[in-house]
C-alpha cells in the first residue's frame, strides 16, 4: 500500500519487511522508517491535514496474530497510538475526512471506527473490508468485500442510551 501525504509533498508505503517509509514525494529520498510492527504491514493512510499517518498490520498465515492499527506522528515518526481490537490482519485503514475518525478492516470479519485521538473503539460493525473510504461528509464507510460487492456501513456512532 502507498498513500500520498495531502500536500503531495511525501509518499508513505506499507511493506512486508515490517515496516512504514516515509519519502520525499519529489526526489524519492527516504525521509522516516517505522520499525515498530510485529507483522507484515498491509496499508497505510495519512491524515486529511498530514500531520498523521496510520497503518494496519497482520500475517494472514498466522492465525495467532491478531492486527494491529498504529498511528503516527507524520513528521516525527513517533508512534501515537496502538490499536489493538481485530482478531486477524488488517486490510485497510482510512481517516475520515475530518480526521476525528480511522477505520480498519480485518480478516476477522469486523470494520472498526476508532476515534483518532485517544484510540477508543467507537464502533465494531460485522463484515469484511478488502478496502475502506469514508464519505466526503464522513457519515458513510465504503469497503469492497469478496465478489467484487461493496457495502456501505453507517459511520456516526449512535449515542448511549440510557
Amino acid at each position: 500500500s502507498v498513500a500520498f501525504s495531502p500536500d503531495g509533498k511525501r509518499l508513505a508505503s506499507a511493506s512486508y519487511d515490517k515496516t512504514v517509509k516515509v519519502w520525499d514525494g519529489q526526489s524519492g529520498q527516504e525521509l522516516l522508517s517505522f520499525k515498530e510492527h510485529k507483522d507484515y504491514v498491509n496499508s497505510v493512510a495519512f491524515s486529511p491535514n498530514g500531520q498523521r499517518l496510520a497503518s494496519g498490520s497482520g500475517d494472514s498465515l498466522n492465525s495467532d496474530s491478531p492486527g494491529e492499527v498504529k498511528v503516527w506522528n507524520a513528521e516525527s515518526g513517533q508512534e501515537l497510538l496502538s490499536l489493538k481490537g481485530h482478531a486477524g490482519r488488517i486490510h485497510s485503514v482510512s481517516f475520515s475526512p475530518d480526521g476525528k475518525r480511522l477505520a480498519s478492516a480485518s480478516d476477522d470479519k469486523m470494520v472498526k471506527i476508532w476515534d483518532a485521538q485517544t484510540g477508543q473503539e467507537m464502533l465494531s460493525l460485522k463484515g469484511t473490508g478488502q478496502g475502506i473510504a469514508f464519505s466526503p461528509d464522513g457519515r458513510r464507510l465504503a469497503a469492497g468485500v469478496e465478489d467484487a460487492k461493496q457495502k456501505i456501513y453507517d459511520a456516526t456512532p449512535q449515542p448511549e442510551k440510557p
